[in-house]
């Protein structure tokens, strides 16, 4: 449209000079060469320049006759017909005519407005800043052209300066029920499909990363709080009220200030970048993982079912804020680079003695002096099949168990009436560890649905997610004393 102006004032110009020729032309004082405003682009006196586009995408536009370098549009900016308008009235002054082209949306609006004004239908003035459709609403339409020495103006406007440290707002997850609760901001979470959740990766994650970003600092500290999952809950306020007791400070949870200087000393960034390998990609992964004992006793691994289930895991965080954090990756191919979450170190003191919190629903683990080391969200027993009493000890542990499923003498799952032998794997009944203690059948194990721990009930044995059960099955022995109390 731009162009098409110039072309047609071009020609007419042409046909006002000819017809012009032949008349007189004494007492005419020739018009003074305009100068350009302050910051305008001044182009040739015909008003045709050139585009062209340079090695990294900027649209150039040239005086047709001098050659000059007149402004620099980045790839990002639109065509700011309003902008054009501007500098067409500065370096051309004003329109002898009022030209209204249809196709163009304002000159349509002002031809209506000129009409409405004209019957008296309108006396106020038109909106200093109307709305344009083909605007990219930026403060210039072009950057400034490169100056002697091949720099660039800066006449865009000052960068907002970062906020005050706000606080952010808790919302604790409601612990009745087992599915997350979806916040104002969040999309609502769809239904179960074959027993896990499923969640729409373009999940809003409003303000969950700083929330994140304090989960990861509790985890560094051996302060767990389950899944990293951006969400308040027991889970956190359990892990922080440990992470003060281990590091014996006085942080809030709303701090955020204190927790961005905590995780600068503790090993950095919350988040980190990962490149997922041909290993990642290529699993071994099973299609599904049946509910049922008697099938899972056919397969030859309960292994993960996809690659966000397994990096998931990897990173201590839940499967579905991985997904959430990662909208646009495609995990299934080598070479992508997702965004996870920096845990740190794991814990290596040795455990002296654990107890088992069944009112808290929490793991502590305990060095030879009695200081706190380490601390797990645990789901602990149920009504119908209680945990123990009283005071027990590591026997024995073992990695990527086997588990052996006897309806005789614990429960009953299902129709299965007859002794399994369900094959290892962290979608395994017991996960990928298991920390026997003295009382036969039960002990301190993993589990395949870590986003659960500490919101439902076991067959009375005291589950982790199954990177915290690693971690203390790395820094226990037998021997150790495990506690249970109420």
């Amino acid at each position: 449209m731009f162009r098409t102006i110039f072309t047609l004032s071009a020609l007419a110009a042409g046909l006002l000079s000819s017809s012009a020729m032949a008349a007189p032309t004494e007492g005419i004082a020739p018009r003074p060469a305009r100068a350009a405003d302050a910051g305008g682009v001044l182009v040739a006196q015909n008003g045709d320049f050139d585009v062209y586009y340079d090695a990294r995408g900027n649209r150039v536009i040239v005086d047709a006759e001098t050659g000059k370098v007149l402004a620099i549009q980045p790839p990002q900016t639109r065509f700011d017909r309003r902008a054009l308008r501007q500098e067409r009235l500065r370096n051309l002054g004003p329109v002898e005519d009022d030209r209204y082209y249809l196709d163009d949306p304002e000159d349509t609006a002002r031809l209506r407005r000129r009409q409405l004004e004209e019957e008296g239908l309108i006396v106020a003035p038109p909106p200093v800043d109307e709305y344009d459709p083909y605007s990219d609403n930026s403060m210039e339409a072009f950057p400034e052209a490169p100056r002697d020495d091949g720099s660039y103006g800066n006449n865009y406007p000052e960068a907002p300066q970062p906020a005050k440290p706000r606080t952010v707002k808790r919302q604790p997850l409601d612990e009745a029920s087992l599915e997350p609760t979806a916040p104002g901001d969040q999309a609502a979470l769809p239904p179960k499909i074959g027993g896990k959740t499923a969640v729409d990766p373009s999940l809003s994650l409003g303000a969950r990363q700083e929330v994140a970003a304090l989960q990861v600092l509790l985890d560094r500290a051996g302060a767990s709080p389950g899944v990293v999952d951006g969400r308040f809950g027991s889970n956190v306020d359990k892990a922080l009220a440990a992470y003060n007791e281990i590091t014996g400070s006085n942080l809030r949870s709303t701090d955020v200030v204190g927790i961005q200087a905590a995780l600068e000393q503790s090993g950095g960034d919350a988040f980190a970048s990962y490149n997922i390998t041909p290993e990642d990609a290529a699993g071994p992964y099973v299609a599904s993982v049946p509910e049922d004992y008697s099938q899972k006793a056919q397969l030859d691994r309960l292994s993960y079912v996809s690659v966000t289930e397994a990096l998931a895991e990897r990173f201590h965080m839940d499967e579905n804020y991985l997904k959430a954090l990662n909208p646009e990756a495609n995990f299934n191919r080598p070479g992508t680079i997702i965004k996870v979450v920096n845990f740190g170190r794991l814990v290596a003191k040795p455990v002296a003695s654990i107890i088992a919190d069944k009112g808290k629903k929490q793991v502590r683990a305990y060095d030879a002096s009695g200081k706190l080391i380490a601390a797990y969200p645990a789901t602990i027993g149920s009504a119908d099949t209680p945990s123990p009493t009283g005071t027990h000890a590591v026997s024995r542990v073992a990695l990527d168990p086997n588990y052996t499923y006897n309806p005789n003498i614990n429960f009953k799952q299902g129709e299965n009436n007859k002794i399994l032998t369900i094959p290892p794997g962290p979608n395994g009944p017991v996960g990928s560890v298991w920390i026997a203690l003295d009382k036969p059948t039960y002990g301190i194990h993993g589990t395949p649905d870590p986003s659960k721990i500490g919101k439902t009930e076991s067959h009375g044995c005291v589950r982790l997610t199954n990177w915290d059960a690693r971690e203390l099955a790395k820094i226990v022995s037998p021997g150790v004393t495990v506690e249970f109390i109420d």
